[in-house]
């Protein structure tokens, strides 16, 4: 932290006014009076590692000018996307993110509009400003190889590489920085790895979506400082979503059916594109390899295409990645495990055929013997009861009926 302190001090006790440089000497009059450029075009840098401050005053010439409004246009030169941009503010200062690596590009002019102009608005001559921040540390001990990646919109990792100079007992340190603190902060947890591979791990409550974050990477060692480096990002721009866990391949009517659940994190599902990647083998023993992207919000998470006719073995593998509609990037998420549905053979079904018939067969002669168990039983019983009553019978009557009953 000190050493950002110490550069913050001296970026702004050398923040003084700017001197500039008209583009034209013509002078431009209205109303009597000329339309200079803003005075006094000053830049400061609060601390928050690039977010700059940009001040001016209005024009001595239009100091007593009454009845008119005075605007000023603003240009400046971003260098992360390497393009002018363009603001009008009736203010007297603006904010913008620069890179403090770079030269500052300013341009300025005053616009104004009175009734004695007839409501037309005049443009005074276009004043520009460059200033050119000192470098500062050992050449050469720039970091390098610096990217981000923000997991499943759970937390993200920066990592980078040493400069090709690299002082004994060198140490890196990392600032970040967005507009909802009030001042810049060190990395909440650091990353170290065997091959010389540093970097920081930002929970999620630290980070702030479509806005500019900024972070700056410096070091020092015992030779001197290191020089340091700065980015500016917008998050939702480097998201990875998590691999797909649950994939499953249906068969229904001759179609293929793909079913799988949104990938785990906090990534919202109308925020995912698939590319879905198959592998068939053919009957002839060839392969035929696709891949699709799936593009339609409406597509929810299953997927249907048919079968090849002369397949053997389908396999199947899918990824996701932010689509264009929730951020301007991103990274595309692993691949999930791979699903394959195998087409049955004539052989395969001959099997189901004797398995099914076997099945059957058994099934039936179970059946028949229980119904016989159920039916000798009550036969039984009654012949027991048949023969008993007849003896009683025989007992009982004279003798001239016993033929009868034997």
């Amino acid at each position: 932290m000190l050493l950002l302190n110490r550069f913050s001090v001296w970026l702004s006790a050398f923040a003084v006014l700017l001197l500039t440089q008209p583009i034209s000497t013509s002078e431009v009059m209205a109303c009597g009076a000329a339309v200079d450029p803003p005075a006094n075009i000053e830049i400061t840098d609060p601390g928050f590692l690039g977010y700059l401050n940009i001040q001016w005053t209005r024009p001595a010439s239009l100091q007593n000018l009454t009845g008119c409004t005075v605007r000023y246009q603003l240009r400046y030169f971003d260098t992360y996307e390497e393009r002018w941009r363009s603001v009008r503010t009736v203010k007297l200062t603006y904010a913008a993110q620069f890179d403090l690596e770079k030269p500052v590009k300013l341009r300025i002019l005053t616009v104004l509009k009175c009734a004695c102009t007839n409501g037309t608005e005049v443009q005074g001559e276009e004043t520009e400003t460059v200033y050119t921040p000192e470098p500062t540390g050992l050449a050469g001990s720039r970091i390098r190889d610096f990217h981000c990646i923000y997991y499943g919109k759970e937390h993200m990792e920066c990592t980078w590489k040493s400069g090709p100079v690299q002082p004994p007992n060198s140490e890196h340190y990392l600032y970040y920085w967005h507009r909802e603190m009030e001042e810049t902060k060190e990395c909440p947890e650091y990353i170290v790895s065997s091959n010389n591979e540093r970097g920081c791990r930002f929970p999620r409550q630290s980070l702030l979506e479509f806005s500019k974050f900024n972070m700056c990477v410096n070091g020092s060692s015992s030779t001197g400082s290191l020089r340091p480096a700065y980015f500016s990002i917008e998050i939702q721009n480097y998201v990875k979503p998590a691999a797909v866990s649950s994939l499953d391949v249906l068969e229904t009517d001759g179609r293929l059916k793909l079913e799988w659940a949104p990938p785990s994190g906090q990534v919202p599902e109308h925020c995912l594109d698939y590319e879905v990647e198959s592998s068939t083998l053919m009957a002839n023993g060839k392969e035929l390899k696709q891949t699709e992207i799936l593009e339609n919000l409406d597509l929810g998470t299953s997927y249907e295409l048919p079968r090849e006719a002369e397949s053997k073995k389908t396999c199947f593998n899918l990824r996701s990645k932010v689509n264009m509609y929730c951020a301007d990037g991103g990274f595309w998420s692993d691949w999930s495990q791979t699903k394959c549905t195998v087409k049955p053979t004539l052989n395969y079904r001959l099997l189901d055929l004797v398995m099914i018939g076997t099945a059957g067969v058994i099934i039936f002669c179970l059946s028949l013997w229980i119904l016989t168990r159920i039916c000798i039983k009550p036969c039984s019983k009654k012949d027991v009861i048949y023969t008993l009553y007849k003896q009683k019978v025989n007992e009982n009557m004279p003798s001239i009926f016993s033929p009868i009953f034997k």
